[in-house]
């Protein structure tokens, strides 16, 4: 069995150890983007082992109970929780008690107005036609959070008779307190202590977020933010611009280096205009970082964006992670399919007079099996980033079902593709033809260039390349798969006294030609005399079969008509009318 260099030096079992082992350490320290944190026994809202799986809806099974977290200013602040068996049909769920708790929280914060803008300008403007001081659309005290300073807010616990726990806020705006949330059975059974106990607990949290968050709303505290905010923009955005201008630079040498580069090859100059091309590629991908976060600066700089900010801002990352890990794989896969074709090709019970054949398949199904590697791990990466971008996860079964029924459009729309691309890969299964063969499609001739999943790209005989759709043809003549043929055809006058004496003058021909050692081991089979073929006005046609090796048969035809010729005319054999030959050449 032939044995071939490059696999022992690239795919030894050190080097595929080494990448599956790089590959699994990858994918195990590699988070979810945007994964759903589970309650630990503090209620923090930390993701520990044991939890269940997180459904867009922000809900996440944990044994008998389900899971909400309530967020203040985006953050996640407490985890609520609800039965799963034996509640009571009444009871809200988690999902619905987080939104609840959450709109009571904000409301001490950044309550959202009922009005819109132009209900808003419609309403000033009646007021003061008609007169007054407040309409429905004016803030309530409660909502002027800037009247109080933040540390006059006081979460306070209650207990009901029932045995729950109620936590409610007072601040100086109200004259009642306003009440928070309801510490059930469920809060206290998941945490492992009293409603008492879990109450005091979340009155400290809650009180110091609360504060936080009325401290971040204040004017001046926005103002402060925006300022801090627009001069890093501008600051990156000088950054961004200078990486640009060296990019631009970079780009200019690049062309230099290109317009300098001659015939024959200069290595110093490739590996110069190898390193400009990495150096711009790097340029690139910083531009697209920085402008990534700028991006997720300007949406931090929003009071309760800062998770959504910070997501963004490790969407990179993780993108980036991900790419490496696909890249991985997709060696692995390369190498596997390239060891794999490597066995076959070198097959020892291939037989000798398909050895030549085996080969030309094997560049044609390596070149192929690389590019449907190439091809799913591309699509797998993309698929793989664009499902944690956030919003994207937790899309709606809707937006699934439309992105489905969109999938299929397309798939009428380029049924022409995918019927290229399933004659492709008949055509390699089926072996009609490989990178090499002499092939005629449709009238057109050509040596095969490359075989594609969608088309086939022919390289005629007037230097044209013709590139036909996969689909686009069912006949196909292969003048090159595994032997090649030619009939040469002698036209004899009619003023020949003795065909027998011109048959034997070809057969002595062709003897001396089977026998030469130039042309001789071209010849898989002696060459086959068939007499006269055909009788005509023009004159008698004899004709001679050869067989020879792929590719071969054109300059062994050529060969043999010069020698026939010469004899022909050394004997005084006479050719009908001038007509020396008719046949290829």
């Amino acid at each position: 069995m032939r044995v071939r260099s490059w696999w022992h030096r690239a795919a030894r079992p050190w080097w595929l150890g080494a990448l599956a082992l790089l590959l699994a350490v990858g994918l195990w320290w590699l988070p979810p983007a945007g994964a759903m944190a589970a309650a630990t026994a503090d209620g923090s809202g930390a993701r520990g082992p044991g939890t269940g799986p997180a459904d867009p809806g922000g809900v996440v099974a944990a044994g008998s109970f389900e899971l909400a977290k309530v967020r203040i200013l985006g953050v996640p602040a407490l985890t609520v929780a609800s039965p799963v068996v034996g509640h009571q049909d009444n009871a809200p769920d988690a999902r619905r008690r987080a939104e609840v708790i959450e709109g009571n929280l904000r409301l001490l914060y950044d309550p959202e107005h009922l009005c819109s803008e132009s209900e808003q300008i419609a309403e000033w403007i009646l007021v003061r036609v008609l007169g007054g001081s407040d309409g429905a659309c004016e803030p309530s005290p409660l909502q002027r959070v800037s009247g109080s300073a933040p540390e006059q807010l006081v979460v306070e616990r209650r207990q009901l008779p029932g045995g729950d726990v109620v936590l409610e806020a007072r601040v100086p705006e109200r004259s009642e307190p306003l009440p928070l949330l309801t510490i059930t059975r469920a809060d206290a059974s998941l945490n492992g202590v009293s409603a008492l106990a879990l109450g005091e607990r979340w009155q400290q949290r809650l009180q110091r977020r609360l504060r936080h968050a009325r401290k971040v709303m204040q004017p001046a505290d926005l103002r402060r933010r925006w300022q801090f905010t627009l001069t890093v923009q501008l600051a990156l955005a000088l950054l961004t611009a200078a990486t640009l201008w060296l990019w631009r630079w970079n780009r200019v040498r690049c062309a230099g280096l290109i317009s300098r580069r001659s015939p024959t090859p200069d290595r110093a100059l490739e590996q110069r205009l190898q390193l400009h091309q990495v150096f711009g590629l790097v340029l690139l991908l910083l531009v697209l970082l920085q402008l990534m976060v700028m991006l997720a600066l300007g949406v931090m700089a929003v009071p309760g964006k800062v998770p959504l900010g910070l997501q963004l801002l490790l969407q990179p990352v993780h993108s980036l992670l991900k790419v490496l890990m696909v890249g991985l794989a997709a060696l692995l896969a390369r190498s596997l399919a390239t060891f794999l074709l490597h066995q076959w090709a070198d097959g020892s019970r291939v037989p000798v007079e398909e050895q030549a054949r085996r080969e030309q398949r094997h560049r044609s199904l390596l070149r192929v099996s690389h590019r449907l590697i190439d091809l799913v791990c591309i699509l797998l990466a993309a698929g793989w980033i664009l499902i944690d971008i956030p919003g994207i996860r937790a899309a709606s079964s809707s937006l699934l079902l439309a992105g489905g029924a969109l999938l299929g459009g397309l798939a009428l729309v380029f049924q022409g593709l995918l019927r290229d691309f399933v004659a492709g890969l008949a055509v390699l299964i089926e072996d009609r033809y490989a990178i090499g063969d002499w092939v005629e499609i449709n009238g057109l001739e050509g040596d095969v260039v490359d075989v594609g999943v969608l088309s086939t790209q022919l390289h005629c005989f007037d230097h044209r390349v013709a590139v036909v759709q996969n689909s686009a043809f069912d006949r196909v003549v292969n003048h090159t798969k595994l032997r090649s043929g030619e009939e040469v055809k002698l036209l004899i006058s009619h003023r020949c006294t003795s065909i027998g004496q011109a048959l034997a003058v070809v057969a002595e021909e062709l003897a001396a030609f089977h026998t030469d050692p130039t042309w001789g081991p071209r010849l898989l089979t002696p060459p086959l005399l068939r007499g006269v073929s055909a009788t005509g006005p023009l004159g008698i046609t004899v004709s001679v079969l050869l067989t020879t090796v792929t590719g071969e048969q054109w300059a062994c035809a050529r060969e043999l008509q010069g020698r026939l010729v010469a004899r022909f005319q050394r004997e005084g054999i006479p050719l009908a009318d001038g007509l020396e030959l008719v046949g290829r050449g």
